[in-house]
C-alpha cells in the first residue's frame, strides 16, 4: 500500500508536467496548423494557379533545395549582416538621443520637433536621397536601416524616461543618490520596458526598409534581392522561401535576444510579469 501511495505521489507530477508542456506546445502551434491547413486547401482546390499559390510541399522543397546548394544561406547572411550593423547603430544612437531628450528640456525642445517631422515619412521616401548621397551597395542600405529604425527607439526611450514616477526620483534623492546613481538605479530601470519595446518596433522597421532597399541599392546578395528577383520570373515558391527565412530570423532574434534581455532585466526587477 505504501508503495502504491509513493508511486502515485511521485509518478503523477511528471505526467502532469508533460501534459502542460504538450498543451503549451499545441497552443503555440495551433494558429500555424490552421493557417497551413487553409493554405493547403486553397492550393489543392485549384482556386488560384499553382504558379501563384504553390502548396506547402512545393515551398518546403524549394526551401530545402536553396538551402542545400547554399543560395539561401548566402542571401540570409548578407541581409543579416546589414540588419545587425544598421540596427546596432540605430539602437545606440536612438537610446542615447531618447534618454537625452527625457533628461534635458533643451535637448527635447531641439530634437523632438525634428523626430516628429521625420518619423511619419515612409522609409522608402528617404531611399533615393541615401542612394544619391552614398551610391549603390551596402552603405546606403545600412545607413537607411539605421536612420529609419532609430525613430521608434528614440520615441520609446524618451517616453520611458518621462514615465519614470516622480516619487521614485524624490525618494532616491532623499536617500542621498547623486545624478549618476539616480540614472543608473532609478531612471534606466524604470524606462527599460519602454526601451525594449522601442527596440522591437525599430527592428520591425529595419526589416521592412531593408528588404525593400536591397533591390534599390543594387546589392548582389540579400533576401530582398532574392524576393524581388523571384517576382520577375513568377517564382512564388522562391519568394515564400525567402519570406520564411525572414520570419525564422525574426523568431530567433525574439527568442534569443529580446526574451533573455527582458528576463535578465525588467522581469527580474519586477517591472514586468
Amino acid at each position: 500500500m505504501h508503495d502504491v501511495v509513493e508511486h502515485g505521489k511521485f509518478g503523477a507530477a511528471p505526467a502532469i508536467g508533460e501534459c502542460h508542456l504538450f498543451l503549451r506546445a499545441w497552443r503555440n502551434a495551433y494558429p500555424f496548423v490552421v493557417v497551413g491547413a487553409l493554405w493547403e486547401a486553397i492550393a489543392h482546390l485549384g482556386l488560384l494557379p499553382v504558379q501563384f499559390f504553390p502548396p506547402l510541399e512545393a515551398i518546403a522543397a524549394t526551401f530545402a533545395r536553396l538551402t542545400a546548394n547554399g543560395v539561401l544561406p548566402h542571401h540570409a547572411l548578407d541581409t543579416l549582416v546589414r540588419l545587425i550593423v544598421g540596427f546596432t547603430l540605430a539602437a545606440c544612437a536612438g537610446i542615447a538621443a531618447g534618454v537625452l531628450m527625457g533628461r534635458s528640456r533643451r535637448a527635447e525642445d531641439i530634437l523632438l520637433p525634428l523626430v516628429s517631422i521625420g518619423a511619419p515619412i515612409p522609409g522608402l521616401a528617404y531611399a533615393p536621397l541615401f542612394l544619391l548621397w552614398f551610391g549603390a551597395g551596402n552603405v546606403p542600405a545600412v545607413a537607411l536601416v539605421a536612420f529609419v529604425s532609430a525613430f521608434p527607439i528614440i520615441y520609446n526611450s524618451w517616453t520611458g524616461v518621462k514615465a519614470v514616477k516622480e516619487i521614485w526620483l524624490r525618494s532616491a534623492q532623499v536617500m542621498g543618490a547623486d545624478d549618476r546613481r539616480l540614472f543608473r538605479h532609478v531612471v534606466l530601470p524604470g524606462a527599460l520596458p519602454y526601451i525594449v519595446t522601442g527596440l522591437r518596433l525599430g527592428l520591425a522597421q529595419a526589416w521592412r526598409i531593408l528588404v525593400a532597399v536591397e533591390m534599390l541599392a543594387a546589392v548582389p546578395w540579400g533576401l530582398g534581392w532574392l524576393i524581388f528577383g523571384a517576382q520577375e520570373f513568377l517564382n512564388t515558391d522562391v519568394m515564400l522561401a525567402g519570406i520564411t527565412v525572414i520570419a525564422l530570423i525574426g523568431l530567433a532574434l525574439e527568442k534569443f535576444v529580446f526574451a533573455p534581455l527582458e528576463n535578465f532585466t525588467v522581469v527580474r526587477w519586477g517591472m514586468m510579469t
